[in-house]
């Protein structure tokens, strides 16, 4: 079975698919963070994100790996930036480098070889409308804009990280536009998705709904 979550930042796509994907006993794969890690490494070896060419560039040198075992941990090039993926700064650069084609041709062919795995749960902007269109189950997960960015305030800070949360909220904002506007892979709902919008709901209501979705789908 695949299950396709997708939605814009804050939206919570990551937390409730990773806690889909265990009740059901799927693999779980977090698409955002491969576009992280290209923006992260990006930044740490002072690319400059607007050249494409070196971008894409870099991509295709980049190898991200998941440890399911360790908690999730993701790494990049054998260093483990589980943390450092999650900064401001990248959440600022990555819509950039993921509207860059090439990048996502070479990310998008990656997590599909990694869906040939078996029954599997992913999560981003764009698993239901181009990485995985035959998934049985599509879920676009949405919430108004001040609790997405209420909620990825809460997450920095939880990490340690100080941010002001009007600051959050102008990136987000930046960034939803930046994907609903990109030519390449647009952030939108596909035609046969489930909208969910989690604005109120509990982690474990949405949780909760998709399991059910999920079962009755597998019946």
């Amino acid at each position: 079975m695949q299950i396709a979550i997708d939605g814009p930042a804050g939206a919570g796509k990551s937390t409730v698919a990773k806690a889909v994907a265990k009740r059901l006993g799927l693999f779980y794969l977090d698409t955002g963070a491969m576009y992280r890690v290209v923006a992260y490494k990006a930044l740490n070896n002072k690319v400059n994100i607007q050249a494409e060419e070196e971008v894409e560039r870099l991509a295709a040198e980049t190898t991200v790996r998941f440890n399911h075992a360790q908690g999730d941990r993701v790494w990049c090039d054998g260093e483990d930036v589980t943390e450092k993926i999650r900064t401001p700064e990248v959440s600022r650069a990555v819509s950039v480098i993921a509207a860059y084609s090439k990048v996502r041709e070479r990310l998008v062919a990656w997590q599909r070889e990694e869906a040939k795995q078996g029954d599997v749960v992913m999560d981003g902007r764009d698993i239901g409308t181009q990485v995985l269109p035959q998934a049985e189950l599509k879920i676009f997960l949405t919430a108004s804009a001040e609790e997405r960015a209420q909620r990825r305030w809460l997450e920095l800070k939880a990490a340690g990280q100080e941010i002001p949360l009007i600051e959050i909220a102008k990136d987000m904002e930046r960034r939803d536009r930046q994907d609903r506007e990109r030519a390449v892979s647009p952030l939108k709902p596909a035609p046969d998705a489930v909208i969910l919008d989690t604005t109120g709901l509990t982690v474990e209501q949405v949780i909760s709904k998709i399991v059910t979705m999920a079962q009755e789908e597998r019946r």
